[in-house]
Parts: C-alpha cells; sequence; structure tokens
C-alpha cells in the first residue's frame, strides 16, 4: 500500500458517519465483494498496522480482525475512499472462505452470479484437479496427459477459433473461444500460473 496514513484517515468525513465508516471488501485478483461491516478510527489504524482487514464490532462494542477465530484472515493489498469520504473500499487476498458460514462470500447467491467471479471460481476448480485422479474429469485426465498435450489442445482451439471467425459464424466462435479459454487456463495451471498473471502482464504493457 503506497498510502499516507494520516492523511487518509483525516480526510475521511467522519463526523458524517457517526465515528464509523461502512466498509466494503472486495477480492482482490476475483473482484468479487466477499462482506461489509464498520472501522472506527482506531480499527482503521489497527488494519494498517497488520495489513489486515480489523473491523469494529457493533454488537460486541469492541475491535476484531476477521479471521481471528478461523485463522481466515482478509490481507490487504490497497484501499482507498469514495467520492463523498464517507466509504472505504479495501482490495484483499482472503486466506480462506470469508462468511462465517464457510462460503466465500457473505453475498455468496448474488455474488457468484458475477461473470468475472465465475471465472475466477473456474480456475480454482482447474487447480484443484491437477493432482486428482485421471478418470475422475476431463480436466485431471488433461493434466495426467501432461504439458505436451495440454499445449497442443490450446494449439487445436485456437485454429478452430479462428476458422470460426473466419467464417462470420458467431454461435462457434462463441463455442470454440470457450474451448480456447478453458484449455489455456489449463495450460497455465500446469505451469503454476494464472490468468491473473497474464492481468499483470497486460497492466505492465497498458500505457494509458
Amino acid at each position: 500500500m503506497d498510502i499516507n496514513q494520516e492523511e487518509f484517515i483525516k480526510s475521511i468525513n467522519w463526523n458524517k458517519v457517526a465515528n464509523l465508516v461502512p466498509v466494503i471488501v472486495q477480492d482482490f485478483h476475483s473482484c468479487e465483494v466477499l462482506m461489509q461491516g464498520f472501522m472506527n478510527e482506531q480499527a482503521l489504524r489497527e488494519s494498517f498496522k497488520h495489513k489486515k482487514v480489523v473491523f469494529y464490532s457493533r454488537t460486541k462494542e469492541r475491535l476484531w480482525m476477521k479471521g481471528e477465530e478461523s485463522g481466515n484472515f482478509l490481507n490487504i493489498i490497497d484501499l482507498g475512499l469514495d467520492c463523498d469520504k464517507d466509504c472505504i473500499l479495501v482490495l484483499v487476498k482472503p486466506s480462506g472462505a470469508t462468511c462465517h458460514s464457510g462460503d466465500v462470500s457473505c453475498f455468496e447467491q448474488i455474488s457468484k452470479k458475477a461473470d468475472f467471479v465465475f471465472l475466477s471460481r473456474l480456475e480454482k476448480l482447474i487447480y484443484s484437479r491437477k493432482n486428482a485422479a485421471p478418470n475422475s474429469s476431463y480436466t485431471a485426465e488433461l493434466f495426467a496427459k501432461g504439458t505436451k498435450r495440454i499445449a497442443q489442445k490450446v494449439g487445436e482451439e485456437g485454429v478452430e477459433t479462428s476458422l470460426a471467425a473466419t467464417a462470420k459464424d458467431k454461435d462457434e466462435l462463441i463455442c470454440e473461444a470457450a474451448d480456447l479459454l478453458y484449455h489455456l487456463d489449463v495450460l497455465l495451471a500446469d505451469a503454476n500460473l494464472s490468468l491473473n498473471d497474464v492481468i499483470a502482464k497486460l497492466k505492465e504493457r497498458n500505457k494509458s
């Protein structure tokens, strides 16, 4: 976090929020909204200190670090204020499920419907099948066949995607692009990489 902590704290409209500023927590990689809570100034200072999200509990009337009992901490990547200076958005790398129910998000039923959340969860599912029995799924079978075969599939799907685009067949283009993206995700996982590594490179190249 490249933030002047004192300036950040002073810039919050504490009077407007009665000294309890709402906090929205978002997964840095998937963009998934994980939970919402509140911070007073002390909770915010503790969050800066530990680089983990610390809330103020209105029911217990005390500070509490998310994960202090479960171990599922919300590790802070960055944070910022909205335009009215009365709400904080925290980008985090969660170390486990955020919701006390065991779900990834406290907004599970709606959050999982978002396109990029689905893509992120698909990637996690692909990773989970790297060491599974080959006969348990097509993905596990691909991993068992090795890098060369996975790379070959990416090449095949790339050609088929190009052919569908050339033929101006939109339905086929969508199908082939889906196959290409899936197999590319498998190839990245095989190399212990992810789409986030690709996104980081695109950010690096972006000059705007």
